[in-house]
């Protein structure tokens, strides 16, 4: 068992919730139901399953949260892509957005890796 607030990549995962959350404020409201929930889901979902999996009993149940984590994070790439694509949003923060993505994705690819 972690504990998960002292893990790097669980706070990584705030962050990356922190900025998106921030982020997807202004996406046009006709998104509200679509790009905008799937956003803060998939967002909120990294650090949540990093959180649970850190109190499963075996290491290979914490490796299977931290997949589902870091699958999460490509769907979340995948929904901010698309909103590169039809220009939503602060452009600068999207970068930022992207970044710390593709950051938290080698965070994990690493720690999990680690605890195989």
């Amino acid at each position: 068992m972690h504990n998960f607030k002292k893990l790097s990549i669980w706070q990584k995962g705030m962050d990356l919730t922190d900025l998106t959350l921030y982020y997807i404020e202004g996406l046009p409201a006709m998104e509200r139901f679509n790009l905008i929930d799937q956003i803060n889901r998939c967002s909120c979902s990294i650090p949540s399953n990093i959180a649970e999996g850190s109190g499963k009993r075996t290491t290979n149940h914490f490796v299977e949260f931290l997949t589902t984590a870091l699958t999460s994070s490509f769907e979340l790439e995948t929904q901010l892509l698309i909103c590169e694509r039809r220009k939503y949003g602060d452009s600068e923060k999207l970068k930022d957005c992207l970044a710390l993505t593709s950051e938290v994705q080698k965070m994990i690819f690493s720690f999990r890796d680690n605890l195989k």
